[in-house]
């Protein structure tokens, strides 16, 4: 892993790296990106992670599944423009990744793929189990070692309003 560079000369936009799910808990990470962008500039990536099938002996077969969860991270790229554009968000810019593979590796490849890439801003489950099995395997350093950027996380029972008075 290479190590990132964090300075930002003219030319360069601070990015939120934002990872998207169906979750409930993304909702307060996203308003907190946007709100954090609306203060100081910058942009949200979106990053989809297409998980690997347990049985992939086909090629089609994993294809298939290639294809649906494209079609869904398109659909969830679409549904969270347009959140942002109804909460207030409509001037914030925004950039669409998807990726395959192992959610947390895929997070470093991206991280290192973009310079621009400073935060990373996860929302933490609200139920009983725990933050959530990405906070959990970044927390716990499962990524191969050391994490490449500051991660922000936000509880995923914050309001609108309190996300937008806290950044």
């Amino acid at each position: 892993m290479m190590k990132k560079r964090l300075s930002f000369e003219a030319g360069h936009r601070r990015k939120f790296l934002l990872v998207i799910d169906n979750s409930e808990e993304v909702n307060a990470a996203l308003y907190y990106a946007a709100s954090r962008v609306q203060h100081s500039g910058g942009s949200i990536v979106m990053l989809y992670v297409i998980q690997p099938q347990e049985f992939q002996h086909w090629m089609g077969v994993r294809q298939v599944h290639i294809e649906e969860e494209t079609a869904k991270a398109k659909a969830l790229f679409r549904l969270f423009r347009r959140k942002l554009n109804q909460s207030g968000f409509e001037d914030v810019s925004t950039e669409e990744v998807i990726g395959e593979g192992n959610e947390a590796e895929e997070i470093v490849r991206v991280i290192d793929e973009d310079e621009d890439i400073a935060i990373l801003v996860l929302g933490a489950a609200t139920g009983s189990d725990g933050p959530g099995p990405l906070v959990s395997s970044l927390a716990s350093g499962s990524t191969g070692g050391p994490f490449p950027i500051p991660a922000t996380i936000v509880p995923g029972s914050l309001t609108l309003e309190e996300i937008k008075s806290l950044a």
